[in-house]
This record gives structure tokens, sequence and C-alpha cells, in this order.
């Protein structure tokens, strides 16, 4: 007990596992990719795996760490977020409780996941009884909103991103309304960083089809290295979440990971860190949390 378990979840962008798996391998104990038995998606639609990825995954495996769980995560009397949870609720349970319980979406790239789990250590104290003491462990997102031709736009703001967990009594996605622990972890996120066509895939497909704000699309669609400074409110959801955006002249991932690293625009700082984690610590000394399991689980 107490290892780090890393999941996936593997669906129609299986392809980007391949970008997201290498950076966790090195420091995950295991690593756990969720796919429903039936290639259905959390709509119901079909999707198809290229075999050579799978021949990719056991080549690229030389640890044996990677274990492939198929299970049916498609039921069709609940909605799409529902199914979203209630995979990752399932990815969790066979991950194991008693284990740092960590969930990468597969357009998630960690920059240092080995800092992130060197920072989770000092807490493998809730490990010792998660059902009394559930927390969540976030980093933040460096969100690619855009790839155009001269390079990348990017949200300007860093989002949290809520990796990991010690008991997935999960709500909503990855969220469990349980205390944060923010660390000082990134990932560069390609959620919306693709063609048209793969994108309007994604939003028919996802966990928040029924919730996707109408004028998100038309401001994706317009926004263009001459013009990124006029769109404003760019969130899929609530637009005002991402209020500006960026702009990179580098398109390839090596370029853009060193690019930030130079200019530290998106850097936490240790007071910020802080003044988040005493207000959660405040903020749950009273405030009491709903631990049991969905009920649709």
């Amino acid at each position: 007990m107490k290892k780090i378990h890393v999941g996936f979840l593997l669906s129609y962008d299986f392809d980007k596992l391949r970008l997201s798996i290498p950076p966790v391998y090195k420091h995950a104990d295991r690593i756990f990719i969720a796919q429903d038995e039936n290639f259905l998606t959390w709509s119901g639609n079909k999707f198809e795996v290229d075999p050579a990825f799978f021949e990719w995954l056991k080549e690229f495996d030389v640890d044996n760490k990677i274990e492939i769980y198929r299970d049916n995560f498609y039921i069709p009397t609940i909605t799409p977020i529902q199914n979203d949870t209630r995979e990752r609720h399932m990815l969790s349970l066979k991950m194991g409780i008693g284990n740092w319980l960590i969930q990468i979406d597969s357009d998630e790239y960690f920059v240092d996941f080995g800092s992130f789990v060197k920072q989770m250590r000092k807490y493998d104290s809730f490990l010792d009884n998660p059902a009394k003491t559930p927390v969540q462990l976030s980093g933040f997102h460096i969100d690619i909103y855009k790839y155009v031709d001269e390079g990348i736009l990017y949200v300007k703001n860093t989002c949290k991103a809520l990796y990991a967990t010690n008991y997935p009594n999960y709500k909503q996605a990855r969220q469990t309304r349980e205390r944060i622990i923010y660390l000082d972890g990134f990932t560069f996120h390609e959620s919306l960083s693709r063609s048209e066509k793969d994108l309007e895939n994604k939003i028919n497909n996802w966990g928040h089809r029924d919730e996707v704000n109408p004028e998100f699309m038309d401001k994706w669609k317009r926004a263009n290295k001459d013009n990124y400074q006029e769109i404003k409110d760019v969130f899929y959801l609530n637009g005002t979440q991402w209020k500006e955006l960026g702009f990179v002249p580098v398109k390839k991932m090596d370029e853009i990971k060193r690019h930030f690293a130079e200019t530290k625009e998106m850097e936490i700082t240790p007071f910020f860190l802080w003044k988040k984690n005493f207000g959660q610590w405040f903020k749950f000394l009273t405030k009491k949390t709903n631990h049991d399991y969905e009920k649709y689980f």
C-alpha cells in the first residue's frame, strides 16, 4: 500500500496517451488504463483504437507496470458526466484505496512528475484512514487553447487541476469536493488544441457534452494570431473562467515547455501555495462534506 498508482482513460483520443504516459512512467509504481469493453464513449458512440497503439504500449512498458482495465463504462440511463464520474470511481477502486490514486487525462502532459510525487509523499499520513480524512491533491494546467499556423494560443491564467485523491468519492469527474491540497506541479493541457473535426468529436462525446457554452465554438474558430487579444472569456463552460489568451511562436511540445520554463510567466509562488492551502485548511475545519459514493455508481 501507499503506492503511486496512476490511471488513464482510453477513448477516441487514445493516441495522445503516447505523450501523456511517458512523463509519469518512471515515478509511477503501477499504471492502469481504463477502456470500455464495448468501445463506447460516455455518450454511447463507438470509437476505434488502432492496433498499433497496443503494440506501442507493449514495447514501451519495459518494467511491466501497465495494466489495461476493461469494463462497462457506459450506462445509457445516466448522463455523460455521470458516466465520466462513474468510470473514474471504478478505475480508482481498481487502483486500490490505500494508495495515491492519480488520474491524468490523455491530453495532459506532466512537466515534472517526479517533483510532484516528492511533494505528495509529505502527505502520506492521509493514506492511513482515507475514508475518515479524504483529500484531493491539485496541481495546475497550462491550457493550450489552439494551434495556429505561427505557433500556439494559450490561456493566460493557470487553472487548478485535481489530479489525485486518497478516497474516490467523486462527485463530478475528478472533483470530490473535499479539502484540496495544492502542490507545485504543472501539466500542459491539450483539451481544445486539436483539429476542428477532432474537437467537435470530443464535444459530442466527453462528460461536458450537455454543458458547453454556446458561444465557445464560434470564439475558438475565430481565434488566430492577429485577433486573439480581442477575444475574451473563452472557457467552454463559464466563459469568464478563461479571461484572456496569449501567443507563443512555437508549436513543438519540447519548445513549448522550454518557453514557459525560461519565461516563468505561469510560475506558482510559494506564497500563493501557502495562501491557497491555508484557505482550504481553515475552510474544512468546520465544513461537513458528503463522503458517500454517488448512488448511481
